[in-house]
């Protein structure tokens, strides 16, 4: 009864007040009922378009794509309306009560209920129309897990003076081109990397670039790594086409960092599309190497900041943080303290190990530590096994075989002057085509300079340019090549007392070279049968009077 007088009132104030229609209609059950179902119509559809557009979004951040402001905004908004409309649709039923038992409407409730689905349905029709997206995503370039905090970095001093160095030099406008160079697992790569962090977290830089060129070049390899560095993507095949491409790319950053890591030899950057000096001064360029020679000679890289071994302090905290810090003030500290400095603060050689003993039994330690006083070619390589194939790469990579030759005669000798090395180099006549004593000196600097050059050899401690040294692990390392490749004896003391290899008739007559270091007297044997023998040395003990060496110790020499 109550909702035909309802219409009938509703219907009498349509005719005779046209303007209160539109409100009081909303007073009408029909009324209120189909705003409700509109706005659960206009819901459903808005709840199909957003599922779509969110399949759309899903895909593309699986491709590493990011999505435009305006998509992520209207799903924000679909979602609001959504969740609002279901709050009401889902309340509706209850708050739209009749009192009185059912025999009288709440009107009040009905009017609101029926006005607030008509605004509801409204909205979602709104923001249904909104979604009209030129794309759904962007590609952008991915962030760098090089440039990405590194947990095993530490800020030793040493390193920190020349980082601090090489963050200067960066922004020096007049330098376009600066190196880090050292000997192989030293730590340039590391230290490249924090140059990278340090300088994105400055923001000196717009764009920072880091990527390794290694010792084969691949041109188009290289220019594939630095696009997707940049979110650059080829249409070209050619190699100068995409050269073009990349140069066009960098040019379009206003200023840019490009670190290239690990160059061998010369590397055309025009080739492989990097602007730099006068075609982008705001394009930098790093690079690191093992070469002096390759960055000041061959790229023009000025200036140049080298990588020296960590000193003894930091040697033993990088130590410990690798193999843990339950080795400090446990039975484990003393024999790990000798391990430690076994390394010679070669960055690699400290974290291979420690890693390697990480957890490891007290006798394990021992063992090692036993191995890395008596290196050979066979446990050498099993316990240094990455120092190894590093140094033995920057072995492999000198030019020439007299270079090549220059490097074990030092190392298996231990020879650290001029003087020593051109006696020694002129014996066993490995300056081809050179006659004169003068001749040979200066080709003799001029191999040390190399190898100094290639980090093969350091400056001696006392800076005089006569002498120089070799660090300890490289050392071991040519002794071992040595070893394997001309068949040359190194030994101590020690070893040489009941040396099996004396006895060992096979093995020594194939040596071409025997050194001794720090013999006392009495250990040689009587004679030795070394046909292809072409070099004796020995290093007497300091502590021996004398050393005698048997009058029939050569005595089945053919020459």
């Amino acid at each position: 009864m109550a909702e035909i007088i309802l219409t009938i009132v509703v219907e009498v104030v349509k005719c005779l007040a046209p303007p209160a229609y539109r409100q009081i209609s909303y007073l009408r059950e029909s009324k209120c009922t189909g705003n409700v179902q509109n706005l659960k119509a206009e819901v459903e559809n808005l709840k199909s378009e957003r599922v779509s557009t969110q399949h759309k979004v899903d895909e593309a951040k699986r491709k590493g794509e990011e999505i435009e402001e305006n998509v992520e905004n209207w799903l924000a908004r679909a979602n609001n309306v959504i969740v609002e409309a279901d709050k009401f649709t889902d309340d509706e039923a209850t708050a739209n009560k009749r009192c009185f038992k059912g025999l009288c409407p709440n009107l009040k409730t009905r009017r609101r209920l029926s006005k607030e689905a008509e605004r509801q349905k409204e909205a979602a029709v709104k923001v249904r129309e909104a979604r009209r997206f030129d794309r759904i995503s962007y590609c952008t370039a991915p962030e760098d897990i090089r440039l990405i905090f590194n947990k095993d970095y530490l800020p030793f001093e040493s390193r920190m003076f020349t980082l601090r160095n090489i963050l200067s030099a960066l922004e020096d406008p007049d330098v376009n081109m600066l190196g880090i160079y050292g000997m192989g697992g030293i730590g340039k790569t590391m230290l490249a990397e924090e140059v990278a962090r340090k300088v994105k977290s400055d923001k000196l830089f717009d764009q920072v670039v880091f990527v390794e060129v290694s010792q084969n070049q691949d041109i188009r390899k290289l220019q594939g790594e630095i696009a997707d560095k940049l979110g650059l993507k080829f249409h070209e095949e050619s190699e100068s086409g995409r050269a073009n491409s990349l140069f066009k790319r960098i040019k379009a950053e206003k200023k840019i960092l490009i670190i290239l890591d690990n160059i061998w030899e010369n590397l055309d950057l025009r080739v492989v599309g990097i602007p730099h000096g006068d075609g982008h001064k705001d394009c930098k360029v790093l690079l690191t190497a093992r070469s002096l020679d390759v960055l000041s000679g061959k790229m023009d890289s000025r200036p140049n900041f080298s990588i020296g071994v960590l000193n003894e302090e930091e040697a033993w905290n990088l130590f410990k943080k690798m193999a843990g810090d339950y080795i400090e003030g446990s039975e484990f500290q003393s024999v790990a303290r000798d391990v430690a400095k076994e390394c010679a603060g070669l960055p690699v050689s400290v974290v291979t190990i420690a890693r390697a003993l990480r957890n490891k039994r007290l006798f394990e330690w021992k063992d090692a530590l036993e191995q890395l006083r008596r290196p050979s070619s066979t446990n050498f390589k099993d316990i240094q096994q990455t120092a190894y194939k590093a140094i033995e790469l920057s072995y492999n990579k000198l030019e020439g075989e007299e270079l090549k030759n220059i490097f074990l005669l030092i190392g298996y000798t231990a020879i650290a002057s001029i003087d020593a090395l051109l006696m020694c180099g002129m014996g066993l006549g490995l300056f081809q085509g050179v006659n004169k004593m003068e001749v040979a000196r200066a080709r003799v600097r001029t191999l040390v300079h190399k190898l100094k050059a290639s980090c093969m050899l350091l400056d001696h401690i006392s800076k005089n340019e006569e002498f120089f040294s070799m660090h300890d692990v490289v050392r071991d390392i040519a002794i071992s090549i040595a070893s394997r490749e001309q068949n040359a004896l190194t030994a101590t003391n020690e070893q040489v007392g009941g040396f099996r290899e004396w006895s060992d008739k096979s093995a020594v007559k194939h040596y071409t070279s025997i050194v001794l270091h720090d013999i006392k007297a009495n250990v040689l044997p009587e004679v030795v049968e070394c046909p292809q023998l072409k070099l004796l040395f020995i290093h007497a003990d300091k502590e021996s009077s004398s050393l005698t060496i048997p009058n029939n110790f050569f005595k089945r020499m053919i020459q």
